[in-house]
């Protein structure tokens, strides 16, 4: 690869028939969901963006403490010609913190949302002119090809946020056995995960006083009316948030508020007073279970770093 850095975008074009017939899927089901990946649209996106300033959301905050006080021993861990792909193109400010940390030569990142992922995947382009960066608008929790470009290099997986935790631990351990065929073996994978603690701290945290999280939350549905030609009205639907301690997740739902018809996609859904559509399950982990999904996708742990009040932990994980 040269010097300069070379942009290339690579659309498997994870398209709106697919989208239609997982939704309806959903929502025809008893009890009703949505994927949480269709939470990102472009102001989806930023929403997501504003939830990691509030006070009571402390997973970004701690993470990225984290990241402050042990990138260098990470760094020590990995080999030069490094490619990093980040499953998700979220907040720049731990790509940032990474690239800065690591020097790699390549970054691919991989997100559904064409435009918030060209977006960010340009302006990383913009400001690190050295770096080779091949942005990929693909569904990463299905398989799918890195580009070509970077096949000759080592990999580092990034997934930052305790996003794995939206992920049932099954469909977890499926996603993290998909990772390690990306990244090959003796790849590596550096993980957040949020971990098990107080009941109440996990509900604030999902359910803040300023209402970003429901507003969030519900722009699923208005995210849906523009994609697939549905008619939510948002205002009969609020925003619930409660911890399953006997999962160990948080649960978010829309709830409607009222007896009401929608229609989707050509098709009418049905919905009664009080019936909930569940749209994100956040399952948490305390590190023995953690490192047990791990193990049993085919990676072992290299290092673990967590915070004084063991609210997140970040591991380094290694492809066998």
């Amino acid at each position: 690869m040269s010097s300069k850095g070379n942009y290339a975008f690579h659309d498997f074009k994870p398209g709106a028939s697919d989208m239609a017939s997982e939704v309806l899927e959903g929502l025809t089901q008893q009890p009703k969901s949505l994927s949480p990946k269709f939470f990102y649209d472009a102001k989806g996106s930023a929403l997501f963006e504003k939830i990691t300033d509030l006070p009571e959301y402390y997973l970004t905050r701690t993470e990225m403490a984290l990241f402050d006080q042990h990138l260098v021993d990470i760094a020590a861990h990995l080999e030069p010609n490094l490619c990093v792909v980040e499953y998700g193109s979220g907040s720049s400010l731990k790509i940032r913190k990474l690239l800065e940390a690591l020097s790699p030569q390549a970054y691919v990142p991989v997100d559904i949302s064409n435009e918030h992922l060209q977006d960010n995947a340009q302006r990383l382009y913009r400001d690190f002119p050295k770096l080779h960066v091949f942005p990929v608008c693909a569904d990463f929790t299905q398989p799918f090809e890195l580009p070509a470009d970077v096949a000759q290099l080592a990999k580092l997986a990034f997934f930052p946020g305790s996003s794995v935790g939206n992920f049932e631990p099954s469909e977890a351990q499926t996603f993290l056995t998909h990772v390690r065929s990306n990244i090959g073996v003796d790849g590596y994978l550096l993980i957040g995960v949020d971990r098990k603690k107080a009941p109440n701290v996990l509900e604030a945290a999902y359910d803040d006083a300023a209402g970003v999280t429901a507003e969030f939350n519900l722009n699923v549905l208005a995210h849906l009316n523009d994609e697939l030609d549905a008619n939510f009205d948002l205002s009969q639907f609020r925003h619930v948030a409660r911890y399953n301690e006997q999962l160990g997740c948080i649960q978010m739902f829309l709830q409607s508020r009222s007896s009401q018809q929608v229609e989707i996609a050509g098709e009418v859904i049905e919905f009664a007073a009080g019936e909930e559509i569940h749209t994100e399950n956040s399952y948490k982990y305390h590190p023995n279970e953690f490192i047990d999904l791990a193990q049993k996708a085919g990676f072992g742990e290299v290092a673990r770093y967590s915070d004084a009040q063991a609210l997140f932990a970040l591991y380094l994980l290694k492809a066998r």
